[in-house]
């Protein structure tokens, strides 16, 4: 009987790709969990922009006024599932008024309904928000597989980090955060 290894929870937490993980679309990512339990996980990567789409043009396509200002809000690519599915991963002050928000922590929430763009687009939106299309998403097992193949280091989020501008700064400042110096990194797996 093999023993039954503990249930981890990275919930909150960074994922961070390691080199030669073996998908290029998770190359360089940053993945934010939002929920991981038994049954999988979802995640948002919050490095990588979605460049055929701008906020005012999302705006646009659901019908919703676009704001007065030129809020620069931007679009991002937030996995490979559901390509069409907006989520708006944000910080703690705000709840959705349909009571769609899911709490993370205490530090961050997700809203995935059209109220938060409504919100965002007249400005009364969260403090910080990252608006992603897609999601990334695990089976049973999946992710803790994942990492014991060598596919991912985790590490703690925080919302400087995570709502950073600097996208492509975010992968490095994340290995940074543990103290490990990205040119160091292997893709391949050690074992004693």
């Amino acid at each position: 009987m093999e023993p039954i290894a503990p249930q981890m929870d990275l919930s909150g937490k960074l994922l961070i790709a390691m080199p030669g993980m073996g998908d290029p679309r998770f190359e360089h990512s940053v993945v934010y969990v939002c929920v991981h339990s038994d049954e999988g996980a979802m995640g948002l990567i919050v490095n990588k922009i979605a460049s055929q789409l701008s906020f005012s043009e999302l705006l646009e396509q659901l019908d919703i006024a676009r704001p007065h200002g030129d809020r620069d809000i931007r679009v991002h690519f937030g996995g490979p599932v559901e390509h069409g599915r907006g989520f708006v991963l944000h910080s703690s002050d705000y709840h959705s008024e349909k009571a769609s928000t899911m709490d993370i922590d205490e530090v961050f929430g997700l809203t995935a309904t059209l109220d938060i763009l409504q919100d965002m687009a007249r400005g009364t939106g969260p403090r910080q928000s990252l608006l992603a299309l897609g999601y990334s998403g695990w089976g049973p097992g999946q992710l803790e597989e994942e990492i014991v193949q060598n596919g991912w280091l985790t590490c703690d989020a925080s919302p400087d980090l995570v709502f950073d501008r600097d996208n492509g700064g975010k992968w490095t400042a994340a290995l940074h955060r543990m103290g490990v110096d990205p040119k160091l990194l292997s893709s391949e797996a050690g074992h004693a």
